[in-house]
């Protein structure tokens, strides 16, 4: 989030170039930065960024403790009868000693008490009044005790930065007793759709309207890989207002995004205002669906103008702007170079390289296969419906047929077949 002057921009003829995919990420992740570092409690720390690389700060466990219910012995105490001498359980220490012909009752995670070096299970053993039986031929040193440090030794790296904090990594930290937890700031978005004949869902829809379906996926999108959408609207298709509403939007956020309005029409402004307003990397792109893709930065805040149509709209999400939330949050982006697949169904290349919306599976001979989620029209967002990954279909003359393989980008874990 930044007030900064924007800096000189490319000339005209390089924006009007067509960009490979490939390269109009590079410069989306070349111009996305790490967001700040704060300080929160562990109880809101799930699903966040860790910042800063975590280390043991004590043993863990602190004590050598039972894995098991059972009896606290010496391992090479070879009499079947041993007098039982006390119960040890968890959150506290007996004062006693395991010697030859004694053990102690000890219940799963309490700690063994000195003397002893192995754990029998109750189910190998008979109590017999004071008296415990080991129906055990043989007891090994360490058996069913975890010692000291076994989890994680002090010092030990327990948690690298850019871990994703879940349920494991969170019972990690509570163990080590780490709270406040340093983490990356959420990236703050702002989503703009433009144009005077949108309508919100539940409004009643007039003649040449449609009702807004792009700001609520996109908000949906963003926010399931950890964005703060901090705004939401519309925007009019009148220049002065528009660019006075974006320059209030850059002003509170770390991203803008915006919907419709980077074409070539009379009143597509999202495209001129940028051009005027901050520097623009690219505008157009050699793909399909979202040809019309325009990134731009003023001072440290990113900007896409995405067009309108909604699976165009959601394709330069998963392609750009999930990738750049990655960094700001301080994630790993991934690759796009994808992995290769099997053909289940013919499909024509066009001019561009061609994202198309697919589902693969793991066939019976544990092959990757893909089928394409049907028609692949950029305003047809029911083409997400299912899909688990974009096909990578390059131009060529001659159609691409069923067996052949091409690469596949999953976003989601390959089905059953």
């Amino acid at each position: 989030m930044s007030t900064k002057t924007p800096v000189s921009k490319p000339d005209e003829v390089d924006l009007d170039r067509f960009v490979p995919p490939d390269e109009a990420r590079s410069i989306v992740l070349a111009n996305a930065q790490p967001l700040s570092i704060e300080r929160i409690p562990l109880t809101e720390a799930g699903w966040r960024v860790l910042a800063e690389d975590v280390l043991a700060t004590e043993d863990h466990p602190p004590f050598a403790a039972s894995t098991m219910d059972g009896y606290a012995v010496m391992a090479e105490d070879s009499s079947p009868w041993r007098e039982v001498i006390g119960k040890q359980t968890a959150g506290f220490v007996l004062d006693l000693e395991v010697t030859p012909g004694t053990a102690v009752q000890i219940m799963t995670g309490a700690p063994v008490p000195p003397g002893a070096n192995a754990v029998v299970r109750v189910e190998n053993t008979q109590l017999s009044e004071d008296h415990v039986i080991i129906d055990q031929y043989h007891v090994s040193v360490g058996e069913n005790i975890r010692p000291i440090g076994f989890d994680l030794k002090k010092g030990d790296p327990a948690l690298p930065a850019g871990t994703v904090l879940g349920p494991a990594e969170i019972g990690i930290l509570a163990g080590m007793g780490v709270t406040p937890v340093s983490v990356r700031r959420r990236p703050r978005v702002s989503i703009l759709s433009t144009g005077d004949e949108l309508v919100e869902p539940g409004d009643p829809i007039g003649p040449g309207q449609i009702r807004d379906s792009n700001r609520f996926s996109l908000i949906t999108a963003l926010k399931a890989v950890g964005a703060e959408v901090v705004w939401s609207g519309k925007g009019p298709d009148q220049r002065d207002k528009l660019e006075k509403l974006m320059r209030e939007r850059i002003a509170g956020s770390d991203m803008v995004i915006t919907s419709g309005g980077v074409s070539m029409g009379d009143l597509d402004l999202i495209k001129p205002i940028l051009g005027d307003l901050a520097t623009v990397h690219f505008r157009r792109i050699f793909l399909k669906p979202g040809k019309p893709l325009n990134f731009a930065m003023f001072g440290d805040s990113l900007i896409f103008g995405l067009p309108g149509n909604p699976a165009a709209a959601l394709v330069a999400v998963k392609l750009f702007i999930e990738p750049a939330i990655a960094v700001m949050s301080g994630r790993d982006p991934g690759h796009i170079d994808g992995v290769p697949v099997t053909l289940l169904n013919d499909t024509s290349p066009t001019d561009r390289i061609e994202f198309q919306r697919a589902v693969v599976s793991v066939d019976a001979n544990g092959k990757l296969v893909a089928r394409t989620t049907g028609n692949q029209a950029s305003s047809r967002l029911a083409s997400f419906l299912g899909a688990n990954a974009f096909l990578i279909i390059p131009p060529r003359s001659d159609e691409y047929r069923t067996g052949e393989q091409v690469r596949a980008i999953l976003f989601g874990a390959p089905r059953a077949d």
